[in-house]
């Protein structure tokens, strides 16, 4: 990348709003020296470094790196075996402790987790965690080594204390002995040295060396001779401290020198990390996104915001480059944000190559140039003599030289501070240049021949920057494959302009200019109403989105609603069912049981009544069955009934055989199992044309489930083996009853030999059961005297 470029689009300064987010000193370095790359792969890489570090920042909060300081210089001398100061063993313990810190940070617990790009740097840092807690153990702070670093050091230490207190006990006798002699009864510090202010015309009367006196020489600062011989002894024991602790850093330094490679390499970590998260943070700052590249030519930037630009005064613009045209000519009024949108093109594609979020919406395509070139700004040299004209010229040409296919080219007002004619003349013939070399070029200019060029020529297209000349403030939007106006006249005319010098200056304006002026003019004033009523449309369609979304909730929420009231209501019914089956099937055993009692209709009338009576009940709760029980049709012709038939009771939703023709009053008698009850005519329907295919009668067959169910899949034979006859007749009164429900024509009973007993009471007890046609022994090769078969009527 050229430098020219990188400074007129003002690049260093989001290097440097990038070296403010990072918290160690290489990281800030390394966000310095940070430029745009052309290779898509180290390009790619680099932004998705930063979404990860995005992400991680999201997930965890941020992470700091100050630990990490420039130590390369302490390195070079562990190498060659120099002892380290304090200093410098303090920075290197406290880059290890940042290391575990942050290798905590960034180390997933969890290994089933897909690493990210990142993971791979945070895996590579060693934290030397046995040297790390020597040196914390060791290093207190840049001038202090603690005591327990060594057992020398710390008996020299107790020493030390113990020759202080021994000093100072010295000290306060001799204040107390010659407190008459003294100008302060205080003990001072001087050259190193404790001493007593003694009056100067006592300074005989004190024993001991003068180091000082005041600047009047009232005052004579005196060590006495007390304190002399325990300074002394003071003095030595600092001698060999400095020697211990000398030792102990020659020790540290020891055990750091064969990780000194180790440790540079968590520097570079802990830097390239900051300067990741650096990238990271900045996004986070201008709430940038992740562009995507291509080798094309082909860029797209949707609501992209100039990141130098306050937030709360930058306006989002939208602009591409590079599908269906590589040249791209701006036009539009003065202030009309031609000129930021130039820049914001270049620096966004300098900052996507340089591996850093653009501050646009998701989904904004940027392409990989090999360089990028920029002529923005007054040019103009009073040392080198040039005119604006000249030094734009002069950067023109130097493009020229360079710029090839896999270049961005960006010029505002190319042609400009010379004769229209002749600046228009050049500009055309500079971009027709560099357009039959397909570089990838956007132009802001005032001159209508260049929009007719860019209408005019394949691959070429005019933009315009919105200007609304009511309140003579731009929108900053870019309209693509609209030219647009100077609206200098109507500027002019806004800020007071008299009507006379308009009306004048329009005169000298030629009449094919001006008549494509005002077409320009009703361009604009279509394309406004055109997009005012796109806005409106799609108003109504969101609207109308959202009464269709809300109508749709709740219809679901009708049917759900719907759904459990059914599903309540087949359960209640499932369960009053269940009760009437089992009123049903104790009716018939105590029918059974009543059989052999006197007064036999008498009570079995009373019992079919109390059975009615219980049918009756559930009819009432037939709403609430899920499902319709068969209907007839008001088309359907009366039945034509005879004895025998198979019919099914609509009220009940049970079958049953007709035993006896209908009266005039359309009644007549149905058998249901052993149960006989007069019903009428209308309220049965034919089984066969049930079977037939009559949905409803096949629905409400399945729907009827939970008391007959049951019997419509009972077994041809019942085993009794192992009861006594009391029990086997109960079971066998139940069996022969569901069987009866299922319309089987006869049923096996299996009783086994034994002494006969179980047989013989089976067989009583069957011969009085008015429903059996007949019961006989099986076959001999079908069970023999072990199996009755019994028929029903």
């Amino acid at each position: 990348m050229n430098t020219k470029a990188l400074r007129i689009l003002e690049y260093e300064k989001i290097t440097e709003l990038l070296s403010a987010c990072a918290t160690s000193a290489p990281g800030r370095a390394l966000c310095a020296s940070l430029l745009p790359s052309t290779d898509i792969a180290e390009i790619t890489a680099a932004q998705r470094e930063t979404s990860d570090a995005c992400a991680r920042i999201r997930m965890k909060g941020p992470v700091s790196f100050g630990e990490a300081r420039e130590i390369s210089p302490s390195l070079m001398r562990l190498t060659v075996g120099a002892s380290l100061s304090i200093a410098e063993l303090l920075h290197i313990g406290s880059l290890l402790r940042g290391v575990a810190r942050v290798r905590r940070y960034g180390v997933h617990d969890d290994p089933e987790q897909e690493p990210d790009s990142i993971e791979a740097d945070f895996c590579a840092l060693e934290p030397l965690s046995q040297e790390a807690r020597e040196l914390n153990r060791c290093i207190l702070s840049e001038d202090m080594v603690a005591d327990d670093a060594s057992s020398e050091l710390s008996r020299i230490r107790r020493q030390l204390r113990t020759v202080d207190e021994r000093m100072h006990a010295e000290l306060n006798a001799a204040l107390n002995q010659y407190r008459s002699y003294l100008m302060d009864s205080v003990i001072t510090m001087r050259n190193g040295s404790y001493c007593l202010a003694v009056k100067s015309e006592y300074k005989t009367k004190v024993p001991g060396v003068i180091h000082d006196q005041s600047s009047t020489g009232s005052t004579i600062f005196i060590e006495p001779m007390a304190a002399i011989r325990m300074n002394n002894e003071r003095r030595e024991l600092e001698l060999k401290e400095q020697r211990e602790i000398a030792e102990v850093l020659r020790h540290l330094s020891l055990l750091l020198a064969p990780h000194s490679a180790v440790i540079r390499e968590n520097l570079r970590l802990m830097a390239r990390l900051d300067f990741i998260f650096a990238k990271a943070k900045l996004s986070a700052q201008l709430s940038g996104t992740e562009p995507s590249f291509n080798t094309r030519g082909f860029l797209e930037i949707k609501d992209g915001r100039h990141p130098l630009i306050p937030r709360d005064q930058v306006v989002p613009i939208s602009v591409r480059l590079g599908d269906t045209f590589d040249l791209l000519v701006i036009t539009g009024p003065n202030t009309g944000g031609k000129t930021v949108s130039l820049k914001t093109v270049g620096l966004f594609t300098l900052m996507g190559q340089a591996g850093l979020h653009i501050p646009a919406f998701q989904g904004s395509s940027l392409a990989v140039f090999d360089d990028v070139f920029a002529d923005i700004g007054d040019e103009q040299s009073i040392e080198q003599s040039l005119s604006t004209f000249s030094g734009h010229m002069k950067n023109v040409v130097e493009i020229l030289q360079k710029a090839d296919s896999r270049s961005l080219c960006l010029f505002d007002e190319l042609g400009a501070g010379t004769d229209p004619t002749e600046g228009a003349a050049l500009a055309i013939s500079i971009l027709s240049f560099l357009h039959g070399m397909k570089t990838r070029t956007v132009a802001t200019t005032h001159y209508s021949e260049l929009k007719v060029y860019a209408l005019s020529t394949p691959g070429v297209e005019n933009a315009s920057c919105e200007f609304d000349v009511e309140t003579l403030r731009p929108t900053y939007r870019i309209l693509i494959g609209v030219p647009g106006k100077s609206n200098a006249f109507a500027i002019s005319k806004k800020l007071g302009l008299p009507d006379y010098i308009i009306e004048d200056a329009k005169t000298h304006i030629e009449r094919n200019d001006a008549a494509f002026e005002d077409l320009l003019t009703k361009l604009e004033t279509d394309r406004s109403t055109i997009e005012r009523e796109r806005l409106e449309i799609d108003s109504y369609r969101r609207e109308i989105e959202s009464l269709k979304a809300r109508y749709e909730k709740q219809d679901e929420t009708l049917d759900e609603r719907r759904e459990k009231y059914l599903r309540k209501a087949k359960e209640e019914a499932e369960r009053i069912l269940s009760e009437a089956k089992e009123t049903a099937d104790d009716s018939i055993r105590r029918i059974n049981r009543l059989t052999s009692d006197a007064g036999l209709m008498r009570e079995l009338e009373k019992e079919r009544s109390r059975l009615r009576e219980n049918l009756k009940k559930v009819e009432k709760t037939d709403s609430l069955r899920p499902a319709k029980r068969p209907e007839k049709t008001k088309s359907e012709k009366p039945l034509k009934l005879k004895l025998g038939d198979s019919v099914r009771i609509i009220s009940m939703n049970h079958s049953a055989i007709v035993s006896s023709l209908p009266d005039k009053n359309g009644k007549l008698f149905v058998r249901m199992g052993i149960l006989r009850t007069q019903v009428s005519v209308d309220d049965l329907i034919p089984l066969e044309e049930e079977s037939s295919g009559s949905t409803k009668g096949r629905q409400s067959s399945g729907s009827f489930a939970p008391g007959f169910s049951k019997a419509a899949s009972i077994s041809p034979e019942i085993n009794l083996i192992g009861l006594n006859v009391d029990e086997a007749t109960a079971k066998l009164d139940k069996y022969l009853d569901d069987a009866l429900l299922a319309h089987l024509n006869s049923v096996r009973v299996i009783h086994g030999r034994g002494t006969g007993a179980l047989k013989k009471g089976i067989h009583s007890w069957l011969r009085k059961q008015s429903y059996i046609k007949s019961y006989k022994q099986a076959e001999y090769d079908d069970g023999g005297d072990a199996i009755t078969v019994v028929t029903f009527k």
